[in-house]
């Protein structure tokens, strides 16, 4: 059973874990994790390869980007939104990377801005297909150049909804 008040020390101990496991060579992300480290996952609404993608990002960049606090925070908005909207229910709908807009689309000429919009949507219900990475290197180059912490993203695409045109003026304003 996963305690609440201590969800994120778990978190922590387990994405170092997981980076130990990397370093020495083990890249079987499906090997890192004890079954009570599947039911914690599961729990906060998150998944093994989602972890794996950040510790690899993480360890090729020599922990420079994403950091773990950013692991970290972007795990907590994912567990809210799993917790509160989702009263702790999977969806069993998959986002493709197919369904994503082209890395090229724009939103009133930002480019990146309507696949990083559909990505955050699909990280927020759980929906991401396991080749798909909220986070991944375009995402955070586009975070970087709009000043855009990737946790606050997916928290304004949460409080904007279905609404497009409040998250194009977020982006906007941060100029």
């Amino acid at each position: 059973m996963t305690k609440h008040y201590t969800w994120d020390a778990y978190f922590a101990e387990l994405f170092e874990a997981c980076i130990q496991e990397y370093d020495e060579g083990n890249k079987d992300y499906e090997s890192w994790f004890a079954e009570e480290d599947q039911e914690y996952l599961a729990a906060i609404g998150y998944s093994e390869r989602e972890l794996f993608d950040f510790v690899d990002d993480h360890c090729v960049s020599d922990g420079q980007d994403p950091t773990a606090f950013t692991v970290l925070l972007i795990a907590a908005v994912r567990r809210d939104y799993f917790l509160t909207v989702q009263k702790g229910v999977p969806s069993t709908h998959i986002v493709k990377p197919a369904d994503l807009p082209a890395k090229t689309a724009e939103a009133e000429g930002i480019v990146w801005l309507p696949r990083i919009i559909a990505k955050a949507r699909a990280k927020l219900k759980g929906e991401m297909d396991p080749e798909i990475m909220f986070g991944c290197g375009g995402d955070r180059a586009f975070c970087s150049k709009h000043d855009i912490h990737p946790a606050d993203f997916l928290r304004h695409v949460w409080a904007a909804g279905d609404d497009d045109a409040k998250i194009i003026e977020y982006v906007k304003s941060r100029k």
